[in-house]
């Protein structure tokens, strides 16, 4: 057994600290933090003292030599000694003690209550208190102070168990919280396409990585298995996405080279056309150069900027050059129209004509006028029909009175006249012979339509 030898200088300074004695934590490790609620069992053991002194000889008693017994269950078992003092004081000393024991036991009753205990604290604790009451050197009623531990035991297991099922059920929520965060991963990731919008998905994936590492922080631990198996998943989602990703600008970047490769060649196209003076046929090639240019793609928003100044710059340079080449034009036009509208007003001077005479005198102005229409050059397009439709006016008008003259003048025509009139006269003949005999009405109506036409025409020539 244990030296419980008290000696007087120790009786001196353990009488002067039972007057005001102080539980002591079961273990450190399990009331660390809870210093601040020591006063509470002390004062309770305090309010007790006087009442367990006066009965100190129920439980124990102290021989002539200071030795200090206590009644444990049928007999009694020495917990100390206490010399050169008086009984009393011994007996206070050791009643001083078992309150000091069962303060411990009222403190753990109220750290159980607490929400921030945690089940190996409780082990520890009742593991540290069932050897201090196993046989304690103290004097009081022991039964009592083993049933309040039996109690405090048995209240031990059902706050684990409480604290085992709040476990369960916060594991539980976190596990669904953290598998919400995966899923939304999983739901990006599958749905990723030619049409993704890879810096907003980005920019999804890292909140969802934020929400999971502040999840990791806030929430309660889950167990390693679930916590790697969500892991993997969430990883494998992330890194699908960044492979899709990487695979994008992969392709990207050889889309906008390829482009910019077409768009050089289609640069150092327009700069050998850009002096020419081909207008039409040049203005035909950088059409096509603009539809290969639109057709190439994308080479990126700030070498494309920069690739479109220099197509730009060789196209500006011909199609202006053809601008300057066609005001010029447009003016020497405008020029030759009012020259050729004032030998308009010569030629139509010229009418009107009546006679054979008339008219060869009109022809012959009218070809000199002509000779100088043909030098003077072009006019506006738009100008073009009106003039030209004028003056085909003009000439006509005379060509008519012309050919009026010579058909008066001219002995075939009249021979091919009389001949021709001859041979309707005997069509003639023939009809009737062909309608008299005919019989069907709608050949007899076919001949009669026919006679009617050829009539007309040997009227005409009659």
């Amino acid at each position: 057994m244990a030296d419980n030898t008290v000696t007087p200088n120790e009786s001196n300074e353990t009488a002067a600290a039972a007057a005001t004695p102080k539980p002591h934590a079961p273990s450190p490790a399990a009331f660390a933090k809870t210093s601040h609620t020591a006063a509470t069992p002390a004062t309770t053991a305090s309010g007790n003292a006087d009442a367990a002194l006066k009965n100190e000889e129920q439980f124990g008693r102290v021989s002539d030599d200071g030795t200090v017994f206590v009644k444990d269950g049928e007999g009694e078992r020495e917990v100390g000694q206490y010399p050169n003092a008086t009984k009393q004081e011994a007996l206070a000393l050791y009643a001083r003690r078992y309150l000091d024991l069962k303060a411990k036991l009222d403190l753990f009753a109220n750290r159980l209550k607490s929400n921030s205990i945690k089940p190996r604290e409780i082990d520890e604790t009742v593991a540290t208190l069932k050897q201090e009451v196993a046989e304690p050197a103290v004097v009081g009623d022991l039964a009592a102070l083993r049933a309040q531990f039996a109690d405090l035991q048995k209240a031990a297991e059902t706050r684990k168990a409480q604290i085992a099922e709040h476990r369960k059920k916060a594991m539980a929520k976190a596990v669904a919280e953290r598998t919400a965060i995966v899923e939304q991963a999983e739901a990006l990731a599958s749905n990723l396409s030619d049409n993704t919008n890879w810096r907003s998905t980005a920019d999804k994936f890292r909140a969802l990585f934020d929400q999971w590492q502040e999840h990791q922080r806030s929430s309660v631990r889950i167990d390693k298995a679930d916590a790697d198996a969500l892991w993997k998943r969430f990883s494998t989602s992330r890194t699908a996405f960044n492979q899709a990703r990487r695979k994008w600008a992969q392709a990207r970047d050889n889309e906008r080279a390829q482009a910019r490769s077409v768009k050089e060649a289609i640069i150092a196209e327009a700069n050998e056309l850009k002096d020419s003076t081909a207008w039409a046929e040049t203005s035909r090639k950088f059409n096509d150069l603009m539809a290969r240019w639109k057709q190439a793609g994308r080479a990126g928003r700030n070498e494309d900027d920069a690739l479109w100044a220099k197509f730009r710059e060789a196209a500006d340079t011909f199609f202006n050059a053809r601008q300057a080449d066609r005001d010029q034009t447009h003016s020497a036009e405008t020029e030759n129209l009012a020259k050729k509208e004032e030998l308009l007003k010569k030629a139509e001077a010229l009418l009107p004509v009546t006679t054979e005479a008339q008219a060869k005198q009109a022809r012959q102005a009218l070809a000199g006028i002509q000779e100088e229409w043909d030098q003077i050059g072009y006019v506006p397009r738009d100008d073009m029909h009106r003039i030209e439709s004028r003056l085909d006016a003009v000439d006509k008008q005379i060509k008519a009175v012309e050919d009026a003259a010579w058909k008066q003048t001219d002995p075939e025509a009249d021979a091919r006249k009389s001949s021709f009139g001859e041979q309707l006269k005997a069509q003639l003949a023939e009809l009737d012979e062909q309608i008299a005999k005919t019989t069907d009405a709608k050949k007899k109506a076919k001949l009669e339509a026919e006679k009617a036409t050829k009539e007309q025409w040997l009227n005409a020539i009659q």
